[in-house]
């Protein structure tokens, strides 16, 4: 397998890196940003001796420079992700820059790294740290994400300097781990790891290193001892649920399905199957987001004789889904995302590209600030302001310095790579998954050229236009995504509108002989809605929440009269709903505006039970803001969902 090649086992694969590039639109602007301020302002918060991670540990570990190390464990691979995220700005730009920056930061990596080949500075700056002793050392998360980050530079630039420390590296883990010794078989708490080693195959081509990601994943769960926390108790193959800490799960996820498309391994993918359908479908959240729990005790008592389990950061039960408790880590959802466009590319399902969407522009984005310089770790579903207790990792504001980095590092990279996720192809078949102003120039796998351009406001404006600027002279389809929401919507060809039907949740096939000037018109409706959850969430049961096309909305105390509180709100059934574009407003979004009900408990409303029948009702209009703009405007209440006014 070599750099280029489509995964045997694999339906879809994506273009060459520099084959799509943005446009003016919402991904466009979002990645221009992360070019001009995320990146920077990262950087420098790299650079600061109070951050979670830093560069410094590097120079330190290369004996470049004096002092003490600083920051977490795993403090490098979010290092490693930065400079993923600067090489996958370089492809789209070409800046001399980026690749100075880079190779000055490589040289000293490579430095750093052991004779053996062993990289991961927490532990060489420890006296007191042995090898492989500790799953919560973080060593093989650090390493992945290493790997990873150079076979990406690799695939980018065509130098080897960064990829000469992976495979370095991988050796000293194929000689580590490929033996399969059992004091090792629950290691890589995160497992990075994994992707990073079928990465590092697809850049070399070197089969070993292949192996290496089947031994990572059939360790797991082979020996006594696991647990739930890092889906270790029971082998992959015959899991059922979706456990454990949401991004090692995510990650593990991630690596299992590489692993699959270039193995063919039906036992696994049968198991992947399993597991998405439990997450997807009673675990994951309305934006996305799939670690309910802070923490908890393992849910499964079949299994607590084998060792279950605390779990932090994790899955809850099935239908277990608190909103102001939620955890909904940042860097969970953007795996959930990776292991979603890795199942679609798979199949060519358009039930993984909405999901994979649906966190995007949700659970992921609301991470960041709009201004892309703070961050935040949990992304709950309803906050009572600056009375809110905070829990883990919680925060009243997002943050420009953590001492858990990993989160700010894991957006940027996403946004940075995100072209790659927008189109895919086919033996004979162009496939859109995600629509925002983009141009498209690929080669096909006969070696004939094709480039299509997509104009669209999308997700504030339903209109998509996409435009053929070169396409061989014979059959071609283009296969557009109908997202799960979408009713009613309508194609055109040219001008003359089609009659095939669109099934929501589906691509719908185009096929015909293309010629330049070709233009298909794809309307996707985007009328605000109200949502409902199955009857079992008992934390959201009688409550809706607003949508509009891919984007959840949210209520924000500072967009209600003062004296008012976003419990007192609700949800008539007949709400009539209705989108506006605000261009003043938080720099620029479509808000949902609509007549709500006040209700006022009376005297009792502070007492934990009181006689019902003394609730006052009045009409209360109200804005809601999209999910991903909350706390921009200083700390204040708010809420996804609204409970139901009868």
């Amino acid at each position: 397998m070599l750099i280029g090649e489509k995964p045997p086992y694999q339906k879809l694969f994506p273009p060459a890196f520099d084959a799509v590039t943005w446009e003016d639109g919402f991904w466009g602007r979002l990645h221009q940003l992360c070019r001009q301020t995320i990146l920077p302002s990262m950087r420098a918060a790299l650079d600061e001796p109070e951050n979670g991670a830093v560069f410094s540990n590097f120079h330190i570990a290369a004996g470049l420079a004096e002092g003490e190390r600083k920051g977490t464990m795993w403090s490098d691979g979010d290092c490693y992700k930065y400079m993923e995220a600067m090489t996958h700005i370089y492809g789209a730009t070409g800046e001399q820059a980026i690749i100075d920056e880079l190779d000055e930061l490589i040289d000293v990596i490579a430095r750093a790294q052991e004779e053996d080949g062993y990289i991961s500075t927490p532990m060489q700056l420890r006296d007191d740290k042995t090898r492989w002793t500790d799953l919560h050392d973080h060593e093989l998360y650090n390493m992945g994400h290493l790997l990873t980050a150079a076979s990406v530079h690799h695939r980018i630039t065509g130098q080897r300097n960064f990829l000469q420390i992976a495979i370095n590296l991988a050796d000293y883990l194929c000689d580590v781990f490929v033996p399969c010794p059992p004091e090792l078989a629950h290691f890589g708490f995160n497992p990075s790891n994994t992707m990073g080693a079928v990465d590092l195959y697809r850049a070399t081509g070197e089969q070993r290193y292949l192996e290496l990601a089947k031994t990572f994943v059939d360790m797991r769960g082979s020996q006594p001892g696991g647990k739930d926390l890092n889906q270790s108790l029971q082998s992959l193959r015959e899991e059922t649920r979706a456990v454990g800490h949401a991004v090692t799960a995510g990650y593990l996820y991630c690596g299992a399905t590489d692993i699959y498309a270039e193995t063919g391994d039906d036992e696994l993918l049968t198991g992947l199957h399993r597991i998405w359908d439990n997450a997807v479908n009673s675990k994951m959240y309305i934006t996305g987001g799939t670690s309910a729990l802070h923490s908890g005790a393992s849910h499964r008592p079949e299994l607590q004789s084998r060792g279950g389990g605390p779990v932090h950061e994790a899955f809850g039960y099935e239908y277990q889904l608190p909103n102001a408790t939620a955890y909904n880590e940042t860097c969970a959802n953007i795996a959930h995302a990776m292991w979603n466009w890795r199942m679609l590319n798979l199949s060519g399902d358009a039930k993984y590209a909405d999901v994979m969407e649906r966190v995007i522009y949700n659970s992921m984005l609301s991470s960041m600030s709009l201004d892309g310089i703070k961050f935040c770790y949990t992304n709950p579903l309803r906050w009572y302001g600056a009375e809110h207790p905070l829990l883990s990792q919680d925060t009243y504001e997002r943050w420009y310095l953590l001492y858990c980095y990993c989160c700010p590092t894991n957006t940027a990279r996403t946004i940075a790579l995100l072209h790659n996720w927008v189109y895919s192809q086919s033996d004979d078949a162009l496939w859109v998954h995600l629509y925002s102003s983009s141009r498209l120039d690929a080669t096909l796998p006969d070696g004939s050229a094709v480039a299509l351009r997509q104009s669209t406001d999308y997700p504030w404006d339903d209109q998509v236009t996409i435009t053929i600027d070169q396409a061989p002279a014979r059959e071609l389809s283009l296969m557009l995504r109908i997202p799960g929401w979408a009713r009613n919507a309508a194609l055109s060809i040219n001008g003359e509108t089609s009659d095939q039907v669109l099934t929501p949740q589906s691509y719908m096939e185009i096929r015909r002989v293309w010629k330049a000037g070709d233009t298909v018109s794809l309307n996707l409706p985007m009328e605000p809605r109200l949502v409902k959850a199955h009857p079992k969430a008992e934390e959201i049961r009688n409550h809706v929440a607003v949508m509009c096309g891919p984007l959840v909305y949210c209520l924000e105390g500072v967009d209600l009269p003062d004296d008012v509180s976003i419990l007192e709100v609700h949800a008539p059934r007949d709400m009539a709903l209705e989108a506006r574009r605000e261009d003043d407003l938080l720099g620029g979004l479509t808000v949902v505006k609509g007549t709500a009900r006040r209700v006022l408990e009376g005297d009792q409303s502070e007492a934990l039970y009181f006689d019902a029948g003394n609730e006052r009702e009045e009409d209360l209009d109200v804005t809601l803001i999209p999910y991903y703009a909350w706390n921009n405007r200083g700390i204040t209440e708010m809420t996804v969902w609204l409970p139901r006014s009868y």
